[in-house]
């Protein structure tokens, strides 16, 4: 199969993919079971590395006698204790004519009972597949023995997005491209305290947050993750996702427009979340008296400004917040605009990042990141907002789909940086760019890049918050972005009153149904 951990990745989806063809699954049905099996192989790897230092450690010891070690010997060095019919090898070898499909299930059942952390997380339903495409899978995840590193957990990422991809539409409800997730997290920088992402996911936010950690020479172990996630595979999928990462948290199932598990008002130290746009039907009367709603309630069946409030009310003292937005919430008006106004008048909102179409497997419109900091009150950017607009650099990756690069994400967190009065990082090869647009070194508004507009400024403007209204144009650039912003803005509310449509669609049919079994 080779070395490369590219090669690796794409012979691994070619096979899957094909098994998934054939299979009578959907994208989303099948991505569970194949993960599932990427995370017993990389339990069992990771596993047969401590048993080999046991036994290497009990052969080098002058004590005669030594002590089997226990399943608590392997927690204690952060890795799960898997009885041996349960691992990965041992599903492989079973005798032909057995019941893998079952077998499967039963060693989920069993890693599941020895780690309580992954109680009723693994998937259970390889029934579903027949026996030659699970020989097939396991046969394909056998030489994937490499525990260095982050392997495992890019190969795992790698078929979040692969899977996200297939899906659609459907595929942004639990996973964000790694593109943006880095540079959310770049941005809030969260070092050290507690994380909430209380639109969960598959938990992208909180392994790109310990990866940024990492990558400062910091343990991840300084950030404690807490979330919360609506839909019950997407749970399974985040809880996993950490373990593959040799990560741990505190992720909860709760739909948190009327739930807050975490009690979260003033507690946590970043806020790090891709909520769903443009949501109608939640029951205001049931959020009346919440506290995290305490800038008002916006009257439009809209809920882009609950999730503002939600992200904005977690901060504490000094907590940042990094989210994804729809671009309508940042011109939207009456009830919105007056909560927006409170919102810069509280000096909350930082940095506003308007993001160009396709980055998303949801939908292809561009959208916009909200950076929020409750510290920027007392510093001299409490009156001041920056905006960047970040429309005009990515990589292009195929027709309809678009992301940044390592050096492009690193060059749009340094001009963050150096409107804090930060040093700028070079780690990843964003010299170039800076050098271009930054050659002194210092933070300066640059025409169609970014630009710092006070909030006197910001008034005179409806209180907008969309960048192209602040930024301008570069040199040379035609001045058609109002019309592009508003070709978009109207085409983002006809998917969502289509949405809209498709909901009271529903409502009438079910009603219809009702009546007519109520006169039969």
């Amino acid at each position: 199969m080779g070395n490369d951990i590219h090669d690796i990745k794409a012979q691994l989806w070619k096979t899957a993919d094909h098994l998934r063809a054939n299979s009578p699954l959907s994208s989303h049905e099948y991505s569970e079971p194949v993960l599932g099996l990427l995370f017993l192989r990389y339990a069992t790897a990771r596993l047969e590395v401590v048993e080999a230092e046991f036994a290497e450690q009990q052969a080098s010891s002058s004590r005669r006698r030594q002590r089997e070690p226990s399943p608590d010997d392997f927690h204690a060095r952060g890795v799960m204790w898997i009885p041996p019919e349960a691992r990965f090898d041992a599903l492989l070898n079973l005798p032909e004519g057995d019941n893998l499909g079952k077998a499967i299930n039963d060693a989920m059942r069993t890693i599941e009972a020895e780690n309580r952390d992954l109680a009723g997380v693994l998937p259970r339903n390889y029934t579903k597949l027949d026996d030659d495409t699970l020989t097939e899978l396991l046969r394909l995840l056998n030489p994937l023995d490499s525990v260095e590193g982050d392997f495992f957990g890019k190969v795992y990422e790698y078929f979040l997005e692969k899977f996200a991809l297939q899906e659609g539409r459907g595929g942004g409800e639990f996973f964000t491209p790694t593109s943006i997730v880095k540079l959310i997290v770049e941005i809030i920088e969260p070092f050290h305290g507690r994380l909430l992402d209380p639109a969960s996911g598959t938990a992208g936010m909180a392994v790109q947050s310990a990866k940024f950690v990492e990558a400062h020479q910091r343990s991840a172990t300084e950030i404690s993750i807490y979330g919360q996630e609506k839909t019950e595979g997407n749970l399974r999928l985040s809880k996993m996702n950490l373990a593959i990462h040799g990560l741990s948290g505190d992720i909860r199932q709760a739909n948190t427009y009327y739930e807050d598990l975490h009690k979260s008002v003033g507690r946590f130290d970043f806020v790090m979340a891709n909520p769903p746009f443009n949501v109608d039907g939640v029951d205001k009367d049931r959020i009346a008296n919440d506290p995290r709603f305490r800038w008002g309630l916006p009257n439009t069946d809209n809920a882009n400004y609950l999730w503002i409030e939600i992200f904005a009310a977690a901060l504490s003292e000094r907590g940042r917040a990094g989210c994804v937005m729809a671009n309508s919430a940042a011109d939207a008006r009456h009830s919105e605009q007056a909560i927006r106004q409170k919102l810069l008048e509280d000096h909350l909102v930082d940095v506003i990042v308007a993001v160009g179409p396709n980055f998303f497997y949801s939908v292809t419109l561009p959208v916009t990141l909200w950076f929020l900091d409750r510290a920027k009150a007392d510093t001299d950017r409490a009156h001041k907002v920056l905006f960047v607009d970040a429309r005009h650099l990515y990589r292009q990756i195929d027709r309809a789909h678009r992301d940044w690069t390592d050096p492009q994400i690193e060059f749009l967190a340094n001009i963050t940086r150096l409107h804090r009065g930060e040093a700028p990082e070079h780690a990843r090869d964003s010299t170039d760019l800076m050098d271009e647009h930054f050659p002194e070194g210092e933070y300066r508004d640059v025409p169609g890049l970014c630009a710092v507009a006070t909030l006197d400024e910001i008034e005179a403007h409806g209180w907008s918050l969309n960048p192209g209204r602040y930024v301008g144009v570069a040199d040379g650039e035609p001045e058609d972005f109002e019309f592009a912003e508003r070709l978009e803005e109207l085409n983002e509310e006809l998917e969502a009153l289509t949405a809209q449509a498709h909901g009271l669609e529903t409502v009438i049919a079910e009603n219809v149904a009702t009546l007519i079994e109520g006169t039969a």
